[in-house]
Formats: C-alpha cells, structure tokens, sequence
C-alpha cells in the first residue's frame, strides 16, 4: 500500500501515537449519533505491507476477528509478550485487519461539522474515507474521533476504510494478562455538530453543594464568532455564568481568538451528596448559544456532589473514611472476547453489587464509557486506569523518551474522557510496568489538570509504601500479606493509605483467607481494603471437535458455570499456541457466563451491611457497618436453626440505626430444653426494589451461635460382628468401596503454583501403598491396623469397627511421621452404590466451603443434589467441599440410603470423581462422573490459600504431622 497513513509506519514507531485524531473530551455525543455497527466487509492480511485481494469476507463490529471464523486465534499470555521482538518492534507478520463499508452521510447535515468516532481498535488503527487518509490512532481502549466535514458530503454515500494492525510498538504497553485479539472491540459512531461546537466541559461539583462547570468553545470556521454564550441547567435550576471568570479572560492576552472559555457556577442548598450507597445524581444541561440565543450546541451530564481527599493516613469520602470492597475486572465475554455489550455491563455491576462489592478497579485499562455510567448510576468507587502494561519490558520501557508520549497520551486521554464521573474516586497511571520517568511526566499533568482526586500506581507504591515523593498517593500493593499490612499500620511510619490493588487471586478453588483478611482491615486503623483478582474466569466457549472459538452464535451452550456437552472453556493453548500461559486466565470469582463461584457468597457475607454478635450482658446485638446509609432499605426474618429440631422462623423489625451504631434487641425464640446445638440467623433483604436488585432478594445472612452441642454419649452398643474381608476393609451393603485413610487431594491451582503439589507427589502421598500389619476381634470390635509406605515414611493408620445400635460406629486415627509437615488431609475415603442421588446434612453450607473459606457458610439445615455439590473450576481439581457438617444423610428417591454421624464438625465432600479422575484430565468435558458417590471425611483439611499469585494459607490452616484422630457413625435408613 502506498498511503501517506502506512508509508508512516506507525505500528513501527512509538513517538507516534496519532495523526489527526482530534483532542479527547468529556462531551457525550452518543445521542443522535448513527451507529455504524453489523456486518462490515472484512479482509485478514497477513502482515500490513500486503495487498488486498480480490474477494471480501464479513466481520461484525464491534467484535474481534479473532472469535470470528479467522485463522487468527485467541491467544493468552500473562507476562511474557507473545513474540520474542524487543521494543519497539513488533513482528513483520502483524496480521492486519481491513474493514470497510458504505456510508449515507445524512443530508440534514449540510453545513455542519462531521466526525467519525471509532470506539477501540486493537492496536493501530488507520482511516481513510473514499481512498482518502484520514488519520491514525494508538491506544487499544479509548476512542479516537477524526473530522470528516471536508473529506465528506451531506446527502450522499461514502466509503469507510478502518485498518487494523494486532501487533505494533503499542502492544509492547499493552501487555496486561489477558487474551490477546484483534480487531474493533468498541462501537463506531458517525456525528455531527454545528460549526459553533462545545469543545470540552468539565463539572467540579463538591458535597457541600458548591457546583462549577467549565465550558470550553471552538469553531470549524476557525475563529469564534462574537456574542456567543453558554448556559446550565441542574434539575431545572438555571446556572449562572461566572462573570469575574470572562473578565479576567477578556483581559488575558494568552487567550485566543480561536477558543473561548465560559464558567458556570451555582450552590445547591439541601444537597443530595453522592456515594456508593446512596448515589444520588442530579442532571445537568449544558447549552452553547450563538449571539441570537439559539442553541448551537448541548452537553447532557450526570453529576454526583461528592468530595475525595486523602487526610493523614486516610482516604476520605464526603468526609467519611471508607472500606473499599473491591475487584478488578477485565472486559470479557466468553462469545465476543473483548466486546462486552451495555446490558453484560451492568449485568457484571449488578451481580458485584448484590454480593457486597462496592468498587471496581479498571483492570489494566479505561472501559467503554457506559460502564463507568453504571457506576455512577449504581453507586460504585472506580479506580480508573490507563491502559499501560508493559510487563515483559518495564524495566526499559519506564524510562525510555521513545514511549514518554505514549504514556502521557494515554494517562491524559483517560481523564480527559472520564473526569465528570462522581463514582472514578482515583486515577491509576497503569499497571506492572515498573517506575520511572514516564510515569512522573503523566502524573505531573494528572495533577494539574484534576487536583481534585489522588493518583495511585503500584510500580511507585512497590519502592516505599510511606515515601511521599513517588508519584502514588496510596500505597497500593498487590498480594501483600496481612502480617505486613498489618505491621506496616502499626510502625508508626504510614504517611498513605493502604488499600491493595490486587489480593486474594481466585485461580481455581482459592480465596482461602479472606475473612482473615478483612477482620485485621477492618480492626486496623490505616488499613483500608483492596480488589480481589479478579472478576472473571476468562475461559472462552471452545468447540470441542475442531477447536475453534463458538463466537457470536453460542448463546445457550452453557448453564451454571458448565459448558454445553460438545463444548468446553478454553485457556492458555488450547488453541493450539506454543507461547501461553495455560489456566492461569482463569483467575476470577464468577465462571466464564457469570455465574458466582462460592467465594462470592464468602465475600456478601464479609461486606455484610448489618452485623450479630451475642454476648451475656447484652444479649443480640444489632450493628449498621455501612459508611452512608440507614438500615430502612433493608426487610429481615430471624431464623432458628436447631441441630435436633429444624429450622424456626419469627419476624425481625431492624432497629433505627444510623452509620456505625448497634442495637441490643430481644432473642427472638425460646430455646428448646434439649441442650441441642443452636444457631440464630437473621435473614435480611431488600425492602423494596433498588436499581440492582428487585424486592425481596438476600442482602446477607449473618449469624450467631446461641448454645454449643452437648457432647454426644457414645452409640450403644449391639453384640453381632461386623464383617471384615481378608485386606482388612470393610464390607457394607451400601458401600462399594470401603473407607480407608486419604491424605491427598485433587491438587487446586494453588496447590501446583504454589510447589505444594510437588511436594506431596514427591512424598509419594498418591500412591502410598497399604499394606494391613493386624487384624484383631475382641469385646465385640474389629481393630484393623495398616501401614501406608510413603516416599516421606510409614502413615500407620487403625481403624476400630464397633456394632451399635441401627449401624457401625467406626473410629480412626493416624499417625504421620515428622517428614510430613504439610499434607492436603487427614481423613477417610469410601464409595457409595449407585442411586444416592440427594445429600441433606446439618452443618455450614449450602454453598462450598473450606476451612479458610467459610465465613460465609451459615450452619444450619441443607439439602442438594449430589450432582450440584461439585464446584466446576475450569482446570478440575478438589472442589465441593462442605465444612463444619456434623451429619449427612445421601439418599435415593424411595427415601432408602445412609446416615453418618461425625464425632465433630467436620469437613466433608461428595462428588461424583475421584481425586484421580480429577488429575488425569485438563477439561470438564473429559471428565465421566461415578454412578456412587465418593465421600471423604476429613479429620483435618489444608486451607486454600491464595498461592498461585500470593501468600499460602496461614499456618493455623495447616495440617501439622503426629497423630489425628476422629470417628463416625454410619447408619443405613
């Protein structure tokens, strides 16, 4: 091609970030706007220096080529680039999108300024419009808008060019853990102004009501015509314009005859002030008028009055120093990859909002305005960031001048777009791209431009949490563990708060921790939150015999996490690419079609609104642990749930409470006499319908111990044996395989990436080998005692069976030598029948839960399907597991089955797999369930930990050698 645009080379050359791209502004032009989306003429070339050919395809836009029938397929890395050149090059073989389609440029806007706005292209984008260059663009997540009024007619047709190439000098700061595409993600709009147009507004609006909109005035003509004025309007209220504000411009002599500035400003009395919790918003009109009082231009806004500052150690909202309950998420679909439509958006806000999170961290780059619409609309706090990740080469590219331009580009962009949102609390300068020059010259224009709200980076934050001449404003680490959060806090050297930007990674069953965490938060002054990693498993919907993304059409080929059979989600390499990084995308708290993974109900329960305690003096305790808002939103029933008795239900009228205060009220029940164990849960709704939720949907479900368990007197005893076979297991008619001791689990992600899984294999702690030293009868007990030959040593194992009444009363105990320091479980394995379809028990649940995950586990009465206990994370490892239960019951439909009664509470699970079944397989869609059931009952389970990026579990999750002991009772119904 020998166009001006490509003989620039721009995909070559970082100083170059654009040509003819019009400056970034916060004025929304979507409204009246056309849409230039659907089927566009496509073309892959293999690199951009290649000619066109003859034949064209159809792409759809938005969307990326690679989710679209191409032989460019979806790549994943997560730090490595996918390509060995250093940068600034890039691969000679950029594959190289060529869109094209007919355009009827409107005839009513004859006369008036046109702009075509191409919402994101990954990553260099050029236009042309009837063979004419038109302009290029760098920056895979911002828009970039070039005028067209000289380049097109009113009335009649043109034809739009827009070339993209995947791979340039650009991707090298685009390296942020995450599929690598092609193709244009975001909308493409076409609009139009009147020559006499707002060139930019920004809206200051503070929480004790004092509101100033500057208004910034151009003309395609070139210089403004006289007279010209702007007016406001906020919820019908007119504004009125600064007039000291036009003096002192009218007496400037820098100010040019070619841009006019204009300031209104007004004082809301009474103000509704904006937060997370109750994000009140006003509408705010903007108009520019020319000299005859007709509008030439308007700008809509939302505005939320709200203040952000940071004072001493704390980040302070509207006064109020907040938790901030947040994630990090990713544009994802596992249909359309990185084009996410308004209605998933607010879905994913609503989903978030409903398990109590209330912030969101735009990882690693600005999302697509609407989402940060949702925000102020649902009531979020937005770290916003830019979209700069350089991870292979942070080091060089920091402090390279070549890529200075690109980081104030993208920086500035960014909140030149996004500043009028009340709920964006904080400026990001990107993510993991080390620190240096560049990221200085970019903070230094974020200051001048918006001194209203703080900057974090935690490539700054990372080289002193306390320095005060970094350029972050919050020391923001990522996976640091709470033992140095903590110490930190307590040094007396903290100048910044701390809030991370990355902890507890959801890789897999993980997650293990988070409670812990949010207990020293929450009782630390100077501790102040963080954003779980991450939203989203970005598994793509895969098909299984040719293995080619679904794409657009795959609607309905998944259900609760699963795919459909036939079809599997995709990770790292199974597209068949050499340089990936396997499952390590599937790190998120929701699966790849958003369905909550258990860690979300562990998470509601933590941000919980309204807490319980018990205690003697006080009795029930009622708190509001919210920062803004009373308890009047929220409807609640107390429930009583009885080990021997049910479950009870009463109504509960919430107390008055503002912010931060409790409320003892009267126990709601009379205990029973029997001694029982006893659990008071309050279960608490919306009132009414909000914006997230409709009526009636489950807020939280906190929760308070009334009586602890009596100690249980053994079973009687009944004087007939119970039959041993010659290898000393067990023979029952329920069980096909009998128990005997496990100390392996299907190893989790944080298992393998964290080297415990290594260690146990090498312990050889999966295939011990059993082996039965005695068996003794006597006194009308069967003692079987076993030796399990290890790599590590000899695990002795002994099992009494004792008959008793209505079943076999079985106690174990196992000895595990020094050499084992840190095994998954000590416990028992056995084997159902077949036809045990349903498991009832009495314990937390109904959700999986962990010994380090269970805070958001309510004890009390459950009932599931077997087939709906396994929890299917994207790589199969350990899941389903249920922890405190104190009994089960699996049972068929004529109601005949088993009961086990566990000495204590205890973890348990029952999944159809194996712990082997689970290993020998990659994918979900290789895996074939057990017609019985495989039940382990767990003496001692090692907690999740959050090791594939981060800290292990904490040592009182460990599983320490010596010896373990535990019982239980198994009764036929």
């Amino acid at each position: 091609m020998t166009d001006p645009l490509f003989a620039l080379r721009p995909w070559e050359t970082p100083e170059v970030t654009s040509w003819r791209r019009l400056p970034m502004n916060a004025v929304d032009r979507r409204a009246g706007a056309v849409k230039l989306d659907g089927d566009w003429r496509f073309q892959l070339l293999p690199t951009p220096d290649a000619p066109l050919a003859q034949e064209w395809s159809s792409s759809y836009v938005p969307g990326v080529w690679t989710m679209q029938g191409t032989d460019d397929l979806p790549q994943y890395t997560n730090v490595r680039m996918p390509f060995a050149e250093f940068p600034p090059a890039s691969p000679a073989a950029a594959p190289t999108g060529v869109y094209e389609r007919a355009v009827d440029v409107p005839a009513e806007w004859a006369g008036r300024r046109i702009v075509l706005q191409v919402g994101a292209a990954e990553s260099v984008l050029l236009v042309q419009v009837d063979g004419r260059p038109v302009g290029i663009s760098k920056d895979s997540h911002l828009a970039a808008e070039f005028d067209l009024t000289d380049v097109v007619r009113a009335g009649e047709r043109a034809t739009v060019r827009l070339t993209v190439v995947k791979w340039s000098d650009a991707s090298h700061i685009e390296d942020q853990d995450q599929w690598w595409h092609g193709g244009l993600t975001r909308s493409v709009l076409l609009y139009a102004t009147d020559p006499l147009h707002l060139a930019d507004v920004t809206v200051r609006a503070r929480r004790h009501g004092d509101l100033r909109v500057d208004c910034r005035v151009r003309d395609a003509g070139g210089a403004l015509p006289q007279g010209w004025y702007v007016s406001g309007e906020l919820d019908g209220h007119l504004l009125t314009q600064d007039t000291e504000f036009d003096r002192v411009n009218a007496e400037d002599d820098r100010v040019s005859d070619f841009l006019g500035e204009a300031r209104l400003q007004t004082t809301v009395t009474d103000v509704r002030t904006w937060n997370a919790e109750t994000p009140e918003l006003y509408d705010l009109t903007v108009r520019l008028h020319r000299a005859d009082g007709t509008v030439a231009d308007a700008s809509h806004h939302r505005v939320g009055f709200r203040d952000v500052e940071i004072v001493g150690r704390d980040l302070l909202v509207n006064g109020e120093r907040v938790f901030i309950r947040g994630v990090n998420r990713h544009d994802f679909h596992p249909l359309t990859g990185r084009t996410v439509s308004y209605d998933d958006m607010r879905a994913d806000l609503v989903l978030l909002k409903r398990f109590g999170f209330n912030a969101i961290r735009t990882s690693h780059y600005p999302n697509d305005p609407a989402l940060y619409d949702l925000a102020d609309d649902l009531g979020f706090y937005v770290v916003d960031e830019a979209d700069i990740e350089s991870h292979d080469h942070a080091h060089e590219i920091a402090d390279d001048p070549r890529y200075l331009n690109a980081f104030v580009d993208r920086v500035a962009r960014m909140v030149l777009r996004d500043k009028n949102h009340p709920s964006i609390i904080i400026w990001s300068l990107g993510n993991e791209s080390d620190y240096g020059a560049n990221h200085d010259a970019a903070a230094g224009w974020v200051r001048r431009h918006d001194p209203t709200r703080p900057i974090q980076y935690e490539g700054a934050a990372k080289l002193g949490w306390a320095d005060p001449e970094l350029a972050s404003d919050i020391a923001c680490p990522m996976y640091a563990p709470i033992e140095d959060c903590v110490a930190h806090a307590l040094s007396g050297e903290q100048t910044k708060p701390l809030i991370q930007c990355e902890y507890s990674h959801a890789m897999g069953n993980s997650n293990g921790t988070l409670a812990d965490h949010w207990a020293a938060i929450e009782s630390t002054p100077g501790l102040q939150g963080g954003f779980i990693w991450e939203f989203w498993d970005h598994g793509i919907l895969q098909r299984v015999n040719d293995g080619r993304p679904v794409g657009r059409g795959g609607a309905g080929l998944h259900e609760n996490g699963v795919a459909a059979p036939g079809h599997r989600w995709a990770y790292g390499g199974d597209f068949g690419e050499t340089i990936h990084d396997g499952a390590f995308i599937a790190d998120g708290v929701v699966f790849p079609d958003r369905t909550p993974k258990p860690v979300m109900f562990e998470h509601r329960e933590i941000a919980a609104p309204v807490r319980l305690e018990c205690s003697r003096h006080e009795g029930i305790v009622i708190g509001n642990h919210q920062h803004f808002r009373g308890l009047d939103w929220l409807s609640a029933e107390w429930r009583l749930s009885l080990a021997d008795g049910g479950t009870l239900t009463a109504p509960a009228e919430l107390p008055d409470l503002r912010p931060g205060e409790t409320a003892s009220v009267p126990l709601p029940f009379e205990l029973p006499g029997d001694g029982g164990e006893a659990w008071l849960t309050l279960h608490v709704t919306t009132a009414r319908d909000e914006l997230w939720a409709p009526r009636g949907t489950v807020v939280c479900l906190p929760q308070v111990r009334l009586r602890a368990a009596a100690r249980q007197a053994p079973p009687p005893v009944r004087n007939r044996s119970v039959k041993i076979d010659g290898d000393g297991l067990l023979v029952h008619p329920l069980l096909d395989s009998a128990p005997t001791l496990s100390l392996w689990r299907a190893p989790t992600d944080n298992d393998e990436l964290g080297g415990m899984a290594v260690n146990w294999r090498a312990w050889g702690l999966d295939t011990p080998v059993r082996e039965v030293v005695d068996v003794r009868r006597a006194d009308g007990r069967v003692t079987v005692s076993v030796e399990y030959a290890a790599q590590s040593g000899v695990v002795r194992h002994t099992q009494v069976f004792t008959a008793v009444e209505g079943g076999i009363h079985i106690e174990e105990s196992a000895e595990l030598p020094d050499t084992l320091t840190d095994v998954a479980r000590v416990g028992s394995v056995f084997e159902t029948v077949p036809g045990l379809d349903l498991m009832e028990w009495f314990g937390q649940g109904p959700w999986e839960s962990y010994p380090d995950r269970a805070f958001g586990a309510p004890v009390g009465h459950h009932c599931v399907p077997v087939d709906e206990l396994f929890t299917p994370y994207l790589r199969p490892q350990e899941s389903g597991g249920r922890h405190g239960v104190r009994r089960f019951t699996l049972s068929a439909p004529d109601a005949t089955g088993l009961t086990v009664v566990l000495d204590e509470p205890r973890q348990v699970s029952v999944t159809r797999y194996r712990a082997d079944d689970l290993t020998s397989v990659t994918h979900h869609d290789e895996l074939v369930p057990r017609a019985g059931c495989v039940v382990h009952l767990d003496a001692a389970h090692r907690g999740l930990g959050t090791a594939s990026c981060g800290p292990d579990t904490s040592p009182s999750y460990l599983i320490a050698p010596g010896t373990h002991r535990w019982s239980w009772t198994l009764r036929a119904l």
